[in-house]
């Protein structure tokens, strides 16, 4: 098979023109910004996509377009590699020189990716491409789809799909089915049956009641969620709200509910202690909520589902005899009461990271049992072939724990945080307790914490270490931090810049609601001041007066 990259310059030059000079970088979550100026984007990841696969052997590389909670005018791309993982970190530096070369480089760029690569253009290359339900999207498939083809690659569209089903197909297809089968059916088939079979009959238990409330966002899992009830046999009780006749993310969403703590649009005044559940436009984070008999709002976000997580699992292993090594692995943002609550009664090790889900994957992957949520919701958990392995035999033995631990693996997408799996794994777990609501938050109480950002002129500026704990640079900015959080009982707080915005997000906590909002603002503005502030000013929460710069 021959290849003459010229056809890669002029699908360019024809179809998909840089529209824009400025500097993208891939990051966590890919690229991401208004659709309006993604065609060439796509384009060449689906072109980046198929030398992948190609220089892995042809193994199924995935590509998902989807800006995830960023709100509808955005879109946003990322590739996955064969395990389901992120894109290696070396090919995002390819990746980001890729996306901003001119039009007139894009040839050159292409040949010096296959040279430096050793790849051999001739062989085999296989992609798969979903997307979300944003109106864009379809268009941006396109551009993707194009991308695989110019360099004669083959491409399999999945359409709309959440983006743990993506990753779910590029790990089904690259195990030849043994993760599962790389289908929609499939994806449904193997979470429901574990699912079902670990349900039994016994739809409530104690406290725990079956009944559900889901808001769906306006994005792909309020669709996929109506897929999964059409198969469920009633097993679980859900009701699905922002179905899509709304903008997606608007004032709905595991993002919305998190950040502004309340009930999102368009979900019904429901009886108090009613289980309730956000995910977001992409459907891999999850948060739960509820309101009490006061009508007080009480969020229950990534550290209450890890922490009833890892508690469950570690009982299993307990339950089934085994030596293996279980640990949590959170960022910064984890709350601090989760994380003494995890150390300190749960007695399970505890790692921080740096923000982003490839990195507290990547952890995770150390342990036998990784259980690793960032406070936002995403998250899930990984099993090592060894801790596989030993569950396996102690089930061909005839252990009954260890055969109903073999079900909970299979109701885990391990591949990604996936909002619909950790949503059936937290109501087995609530099942299995018979805990309602206030039963999981009486296990320990949050401290007050509140984010900002902070606008300036290069988010550069902050640099950070300690998985973002510590501010490197400004020099004297982490002294001057640490003098704020001295001022506060049980403060804490630290700054790292966006990984897509010239803002830099500050993050504090303390022992009232009040001390918090004061050490956020006066970290707030020790930014502004020591790294470029611009932009609007900072308001106190506790003042009607602006603090000017």
């Amino acid at each position: 098979m021959s290849i003459n990259l010229r056809t890669v310059y002029a699908f360019a030059r024809e179809m998909y023109q840089k529209k824009s000079n400025a500097r993208i970088q891939y990051g966590t979550a890919g690229f991401r910004g208004n659709a309006d100026n993604l065609d060439s984007t796509m384009f060449r990841m689906g072109v980046l996509a198929t030398l992948r696969s190609r220089v892995l052997g042809g193994a199924v590389i995935g590509v998902m377009i989807t800006a995830s909670h960023n709100p509808e005018p955005d879109n946003g791309v990322k590739l996955i590699d064969p395990k389901g993982e992120m894109l290696d970190p070396s090919w995002e530096v390819i990746a980001t020189d890729l996306a901003n070369v001119t039009d007139q480089e894009l040839e050159e760029q292409v040949a010096k990716i296959i040279k430096e690569n050793n790849i051999d253009v001739s062989s085999s290359s296989n992609v798969y491409v979903g997307m979300d339900n944003r109106y864009h999207s379809p268009r941006l498939l396109k551009a993707v789809a194009d991308g695989v083809i110019a360099l004669k690659g083959n491409v399999k569209e999945f359409g709309i799909v959440t983006t743990p089903m993506m990753h779910y197909y590029v790990v089904a297809a690259n195990t030849k089915g043994a993760y599962g089968q790389p289908t929609e059916e499939g994806y449904y088939t193997k979470l429901i049956t574990a699912f079902n079979a670990l349900r039994g009959d016994k739809l409530e238990n104690g406290n725990y009641r079956n009944l559900l409330l889901f808001d769906g966002a306006n994005g792909v899992g309020a669709r996929k969620m109506l897929q999964f009830i059409k198969r469920m046999n009633n097993t679980l009780n859900v009701e699905v709200f922002n179905k899509g006749d709304g903008k997606i993310n608007h004032e709905c969403g595991a993002d919305h509910v998190k950040v502004q703590q309340k009930v999102p649009i368009c979900m019904p005044k429901a009886d108090p202690n009613t289980r309730c559940v956000s995910v977001d436009g992409d459907a891999d984070r999850v948060v739960y909520f509820f309101t009490d008999e006061n009508g007080t709002f009480h969020l229950l976000d990534g550290d209450r589902i890890a922490t009833l997580i890892a508690d469950y699992l570690m009982d299993m292993v307990k339950k089934c005899g085994l030596e293996l090594n279980l640990g949590l692995v959170q960022t910064a943002y984890a709350n601090g009461a989760s994380t003494d609550y995890i150390v300190n009664k749960l007695k399970v090790p505890v790692a921080c990271v740096p923000t982003g889900v490839k990195h507290l994957h990547h952890k995770a992957l150390e342990f036998d049992i990784g259980v690793y949520f960032e406070a936002n919701g995403h998250g899930t958990v990984i099993f090592s072939d060894n801790a596989k392995n030993l569950i396996k035999k102690a089930a061909g033995e005839g252990n009954i724990n260890a055969k109903q631990f073999l079900l909970i693996i299979d109701v885990i997408n391990e591949t990604v945080g996936d909002a619909i799996s950790d949503m059936l794994l937290v109501e087995t777990i609530l099942n299995h307790k018979g805990w309602d609501v206030k039963d999981w938050l009486g296990c320990y109480e949050d401290l007050p914490n509140l984010q900002l950002k902070v606008k300036v002129q290069d988010r550069n500026v902050i640099t950070t270490t300690d998985a973002e704990r510590i501010c490197v640079t400004p020099v004297g900015l982490q002294e001057a931090i640490n003098g704020a959080v001295a001022n506060y009982k049980r403060g804490r707080s630290f700054v790292r810049p966006s990984g897509t915005e010239d803002v830099v997000r500050v993050y504090a906590e303390a022992a009232t609601k009040e001390d918090c909002e004061s050490l956020a603002y006066d970290v707030g503005i020790l930014v502004h001041k020591m790294a470029g502030g611009v932009g609007p000013d900072l308001v106190h929460p506790n003042s009607c007066v602006k603090a000017h710069f």
